[in-house]
């Protein structure tokens, strides 16, 4: 059953009930996105909460000089949004775009707003979604001021170790702020230790 995976992600918070997954799974809806297809783009309202079935997709923003700048991947079991652009309703300044082929479950604000009135787990489950999501992002700002490129490289490899060899260089790189050439020389520094 496709909805399994989602119904097991609840489980690591609180476990939802035969009540509380029929709400869940009646509001959800599953698309099949392409490689190269977006989420979101800029200047989008987000209008959904999005679990990545199967898949992989890259959160970026694009510079003045047009260099795209990678904030996050969101693989398999985890969920991505502009949560800003979703809550405030406002353009987004970014993209969503999949790496991969990908399955989604995504849900509607006015959705998510209902479970979050009328089952209370809901509210304190994508609380702690949420909180997850804004420590991994503290973490990495961290990182990005103090760490060394190797350093950050190295604690991309604890984060993402289930993506670490199916994203490009390329991608890589970008979330790492070097070029793919300095990425290679971090690589084999690496592997000479």
């Amino acid at each position: 059953m496709i909805l399994e995976s989602i119904i097991n992600h609840f489980k690591k918070y609180l476990p939802l009930d035969t009540e509380e997954i029929q709400a869940l799974t009646s509001r959800l809806t599953e698309k099949k996105i392409k490689r190269r297809q977006f989420l979101l783009q800029e200047g989008d309202v987000c209008k959904y909460f999005t679990y990545v079935q199967s898949g992989c997709f890259k959160i970026y923003g694009v510079d003045d000089k047009g260099v795209e700048h990678n904030l996050a991947f969101t693989a398999e079991g985890d969920w991505t949004s502009d949560i800003g652009s979703l809550h405030k309703e406002l353009p987004s300044k970014l993209f969503i775009e999949a790496i991969e082929p990908s399955v989604v479950l995504q849900i509607s604000k006015g959705d998510l707003w209902y479970l979050y009135t009328n089952y209370p787990k809901f509210d304190r489950n994508f609380r702690v979604i949420i909180e997850d999501k804004y420590i991994e992002l503290q973490n990495r700002l961290l990182q990005i001021f103090s760490n060394t490129a190797l350093d950050r490289y190295e604690n991309f490899i604890d984060q993402y170790p289930h993506l670490a060899n199916r994203l490009p260089n390329t991608q890589i790189a970008s979330y790492l702020g070097v070029t793919p050439e300095f990425l290679s020389k971090i690589k084999n520094e690496r592997f000479k230790k």
